[in-house]
């Protein structure tokens, strides 16, 4: 019998993949994965990486062991860590409800999204992604056999798209985001650029990066907003609660640094020690092993409590908790009156979505520009850049001081999130009727 005829690569895609330019991209990635697995030996994160690639071939013919596509078809959604999941999750499940016959495969990159949201119920199969070798990318392929591939925001994984391009798989990116000073714009970008031409489409945040794309002429584009204010706004409104967190609050007013760093608790923690603010204090890392916990708890200098010690004896006699857990804290923000947003004084500031919706002012440090909601609510005088504790505790104090001026701040959050809201519902009409 013959063997069956390779997929047809349009002469476009044949350049890509053979190109010097994909060769060094290639010789990358498999130095890249080398060096994950010389610092597996150390690190805790490499190695959950390294470990949960090993036998990822025989993990997925497994877990697709009777898999029916043509009943069943599969469509794949891949986000590169917890944050892009949480931007995908409003699409995955106004799919799976509009197409309950359908199912789900969903991917991660890194290890903290995978490792929180592997049992996630919303998709029918959760898995790795592994390493984005021509090689690997074939053989994932041809086991996962997607119906069409959804990236969430800006995880770009060259010969994954051209192996998807080559079986004329389409792929969309959903809350795409570019900015001026990325790859795809420089003048050494061209074979970058030319990637581009893999994807079926781009839905993207706003009108920048629609005109970002339209300069390098990219027009299969849609705005149409992010996706995580969906999100946000229905954390908001189907909020779990915490009746440990309701009496360790006490009825006080609270103040919650939420996905902080070392440089970030350098403002925060002296506010604690201080106490001129007679508020209730959680702090949430954006790295909880017990090494992280153990830093802060020794420059606190402070009386405080870990949220795995928490119960209903000693909840609400202590002002400090340390929440020593991940996957809560977007639930946490509906307690909090101010918070302070870590990241800012490293590459970027975390989400600010999450508390705003429940009309939380924020504070962060100075690297907040990549994100244009922060930009826009600094301008509207929502949310505020603080650079040292001095600010930081002028400001609690004058806003804790002005109950109107809080009301008029917390209001602005509130409803910028609404205006904002609405991007999921475009997307699944495109989806689900594909022009």
């Amino acid at each position: 019998m013959d063997d069956p005829p390779l997929p047809e690569i349009p002469e476009g895609v044949l350049y890509v993949l053979t190109s010097p330019v994909t060769l060094l991209y290639t010789l990358f990635i498999h130095l890249y994965g080398i060096a994950l697995k010389l610092a597996g030996r150390v690190n805790p994160k490499a190695r959950l990486w390294v470990a949960g690639r090993a036998h990822w071939r025989r993990e997925l013919e497994a877990m697709l062991q009777g898999a029916d596509r043509e009943r069943n078809p599969i469509v794949w959604v891949h986000a590169a860590s917890l944050g892009e999941f949480e931007q995908g999750r409003p699409i995955i499940e106004a799919y799976r409800e509009s197409n309950p016959g359908h199912r789900i495969m969903l991917t991660f990159f890194s290890p903290s999204g995978y490792e929180v949201r592997k049992n996630y119920s919303g998709a029918d199969y959760v898995c790795y992604l592994p390493l984005d070798t021509p090689a690997q990318a074939r053989r994932w392929l041809d086991l996962a056999q997607p119906r069409f591939a959804i990236f969430v925001k800006y995880d770009f994984w060259f010969n994954f798209l051209a192996a998807l391009k080559a079986r004329n798989c389409k792929v969309y990116f959903v809350s795409a985001f570019f900015r001026p000073g990325q790859y795809f714009f420089s003048w050494y970008g061209s074979w970058f650029r030319r990637q581009l031409d893999l994807v079926t489409w781009f839905f993207v945040q706003n009108e920048a990066t629609r005109a970002l794309l339209a300069s390098i002429h990219k027009e299969n584009v849609t705005v149409t907003g992010d996706t995580r204010f969906d999100r946000v706004y229905a954390i908001a409104r189907q909020k779990q609660s915490f009746p440990l967190i309701v009496q360790f609050c006490a009825g006080r007013q609270v103040f919650i640094g939420g996905s902080t760093w070392k440089e970030d608790e350098n403002l925060v923690l002296p506010l604690i020690r201080t106490g001129e603010n007679p508020m209730k204090f959680i702090l949430a890392p954006h790295d909880t092993s017990p090494e992280r916990i153990r830093s802060i708890a020794e420059r606190l200098e402070s009386p405080y409590l870990l949220y795995s010690q928490l119960n209903e004896t000693n909840a609400a006699g202590c002002d400090v908790l340390i929440i020593d857990s991940v996957g809560i804290l977007s639930q946490l923000y509906q307690y909090a009156t101010l918070a302070f947003i870590g990241g800012g004084f490293g590459a970027a500031i975390h989400n600010i979505q999450e508390p705003i919706t429940f009309g939380v002012p924020v504070f962060f440090g100075p690297r907040y520009h990549k994100f244009t909601e922060a930009v826009e609510l600094v301008e509207q005088g929502g949310v505020f850049c603080v650079e040292t504790t001095e600010e930081l505790s002028r400001k609690v104090s004058s806003l804790l001081a002005d109950p109107e001026d809080y009301g008029k701040i917390s209001a602005l959050c509130r409803n910028y999130v609404e205006i904002h809201r609405g991007a999921t519902g475009k997307i699944i009409r495109y989806l689900n009727n594909p022009g």
